[in-house]
């Protein structure tokens, strides 16, 4: 089994060929593709690869699935006894990338 650890708006991901991730969203078309550069893990047949801090000589080609919202968070403030209450909500824009391979 192959698979990395990419760095990507701020977190880290545990990726797969042919699995996807959702991330923060990049501005970027859907249907186009891009390659990951920040590769902090490799383990590829049996061998293991780790940067320090990126690997340089591998590249994970991925595609843009689709651009949508996440769930909705409710954010609630109260202060007790002085008849305070603010009710608002959150729902943050993502995008799916599609991992296509992981080439060296």
């Amino acid at each position: 089994m192959d698979y990395a650890i990419i760095e990507a708006s701020g977190r880290q991901y545990w990726i797969e060929p042919k699995n996807f991730i959702n991330i923060n969203r990049i501005p970027i078309k859907t249907g186009s593709t891009l390659e990951i550069r920040r590769i902090l893990f490799v383990k590829k047949e049996e061998s293991i690869f780790i940067g320090q801090p990126y690997l340089n000589q591998f590249k994970i080609k991925a595609t843009v699935g689709k651009h949508f919202l996440g769930p909705k968070l409710v954010v609630f403030k109260m202060k007790p006894k002085k008849k305070y209450k603010r009710k608002s909500g959150h729902r943050q824009q993502l995008s799916r990338l599609v991992i296509n391979t992981i080439e060296s």
